[in-house]
């Protein structure tokens, strides 16, 4: 019986899951520090604080509308993430 046990815990443990943040599937092993790449903030579409920059807008884009990430500045919404961390599941909540 706690052979059975035993088993039951390596196939938990195995079980894939999907991350809410960067929604690549991973296992309990193959979770890292450096695993998941993710933006901590929203991409907006707003007027950006430093104004200095240059960003490019749309032909339909209010003159003072900038679309970027809040957190990195990144301007293109397929941008890899700035963050690095562990993946969180959408079971862990």
């Amino acid at each position: 019986m706690e052979n059975g046990k035993v088993k039951e815990k390596e196939n938990e443990q195995e079980t894939e899951k999907l991350c809410k943040r960067c929604y690549q599937t991973y296992t309990s092993q193959s979770n890292t520090s450096s695993s998941c790449r993710f933006h901590p903030s929203f991409f907006v579409c707003r007027r950006h604080d430093d104004q200095k920059r240059y960003y490019e807008l749309g032909p339909d884009d209010p003159p003072y509308a900038a679309k970027f990430y809040d957190c990195c500045g990144a301007e293109d919404p397929a941008a890899s993430g700035c963050t690095t961390s562990f993946h969180v599941s959408y079971d862990d909540d």
